[in-house]
């Protein structure tokens, strides 16, 4: 078992050289993809946050304007 795993990781870290052609296009691609991903995740966090502190304020709102209304 140990033989196979040291095989593995020697595979794992040898470096060849590819002989490919990557163009500027894949830095702006993979930039974008990454930014859409982080902005996919911080909308979704917000969105969770947001919605339910938005209904209470609307109730502590309706609440307060039932008071105000019950004075009068």
């Amino acid at each position: 078992m140990f033989k196979l795993i040291l095989k593995i990781l020697f595979l794992l870290f040898i470096t060849t050289s590819s002989n490919a052609y990557l163009g500027p296009g894949i830095g702006g691609g993979a930039l974008a993809a990454t930014l859409g991903i982080v902005i996919a995740i911080f909308a979704v966090l917000f969105g969770l946050i947001w919605f339910p502190v938005k209904k209470l304020i609307k109730k502590r709102k309706e609440k307060k304007d039932h008071q105000l209304n019950k004075v009068d």
